[in-house]
């Protein structure tokens, strides 16, 4: 089951809404789900919440020391807590998943994100759960910066939404340990189906 929650992103107004900050909107949306509040905490460097779900203590953790230190508030509360890393799932955007899909995974390596390289470093291990929220990608490596620290467009931000709604459904499912029935209701994507053509009316004159 899963015990901490994090959700990766940039502290401070000038980053809210970019794309890099997929992570902190999901963790405010679970935070929403169960009627708790992130507040700062100077022990973790973060912003932090705790719930009791069947009698275990679940945390929600938004690191606030920028991305590429992120492992620091994640390691120093695993630690004080003995959380597991299998007990962990961290949320952030995925470059190499296009706006509306996500997908949960369990380990693996970093792939060039900051957030999760110092994770790595920190926890020293790779194996944590990782809910990958896809932003896309800009096409061109050198952009890759500018496009993860820019706002998406108004069709990505709603479609990566509808992808954080998935997620969101399978919190019971995260709670309580069934990460095969997590994996099936996050990576269950149906494309909106097109609208029928509208029938064609042909005026009918007299004779």
């Amino acid at each position: 089951m899963i015990k901490l929650f994090v959700g990766l992103g940039n502290p401070g107004p000038d980053y809210d809404a970019t794309r890099h900050n997929a992570g902190f909107w999901w963790i405010e949306a679970i935070a929403r789900e169960l009627k708790v509040s992130l507040a700062p905490s100077t022990a973790y460097n973060a912003k932090v919440a705790r719930c009791t779900v069947d009698g275990q203590h679940r945390w929600l953790l938004q690191p606030q020391t920028f991305m590429n230190r992120s492992g620091q508030s994640v390691a120093a509360l695993a630690r004080f807590f003995k959380i597991q890393p299998e007990e962990i799932l961290v949320a952030h955007d995925e470059l190499d998943i296009d706006p509306g899909q996500a997908k949960l995974k369990l380990g693996g390596g970093h792939a060039g994100h900051n957030g999760l390289r110092d994770i790595h470093a920190q926890l020293g291990a790779p194996g944590y759960w990782r809910l990958r929220l896809g932003v896309g990608h800009p096409g061109d490596r050198d952009e890759v910066i500018n496009w993860v620290l820019k706002k998406p467009s108004l069709d990505h931000r709603i479609a990566i939404e509808q992808a954080m709604d998935r997620a969101q459904k399978a919190l019971p499912a995260l709670l309580t340990g069934d990460m095969d029935k997590a994996m099936l209701q996050i990576h269950t994507h149906k494309p909106p189906r097109p609208n029928p053509p509208k029938p064609k009316v042909e005026a009918i004159g007299e004779d």
